[in-house]
């Protein structure tokens, strides 16, 4: 028999934040589940909980925006993956802008990218939305990526089902 678990415990995937925003309805958090799927067109995948609010937003949403953080982003992985925009404001405490067809872009990520979203895939107790890229922007900080091992001492603001 195979382990399975320690397959996936040896991954150390790139983490970001996924923001959705319909109107004047903004949400997002932070992703462990994300790739690229697609080179022509050039396309992403994130997959988001069921469980979270940035999901319900993202069902409406025409674009999402996807952010790379930095081990020194510790603390926005913290806020957008330890705490639930069902009881708090997470945009309140980052600058942000609204970007190319409206979607929410943190001005302090190390880049960015927008794209729209093409097609949703039920992955079980997620959901992929794959994007087609648009737009995307670099914050100037080049620091080693944001890995899972690094934010797991982050309490989920959700559990994942």
């Amino acid at each position: 028999m195979v382990d399975t678990e320690a397959f996936f415990d040896g991954l150390n995937p790139q983490m970001c934040v996924v923001t959705a925003a319909v109107g004047d309805e903004r949400a997002g958090c932070l992703v462990g589940f994300s790739a690229q799927c697609s080179i022509r067109p050039l396309r992403y995948v994130v997959f988001l909980s069921k469980a979270n609010r940035t999901y319900r937003v993202a069902r409406a949403a025409d674009r999402l925006a996807v952010h790379l953080l930095t081990r020194d982003q510790h603390d926005l992985a913290a806020l957008f993956g330890g705490e639930t925009g069902d009881e708090v404001d997470k945009f309140r405490r980052v600058r942000w802008r609204r970007e190319h067809g409206g979607a929410v872009v943190l001005e302090d990520a190390a880049a960015w990218l927008v794209g729209a979203v093409r097609t949703r895939v039920d992955g079980g107790d997620h959901v992929g939305f794959v994007l087609e890229a648009e737009r995307s922007g670099h914050g100037g900080d080049d620091g080693p990526p944001l890995r899972l091992r690094d934010s797991l001492d982050i309490d989920p603001g959700h559990p994942a089902g």
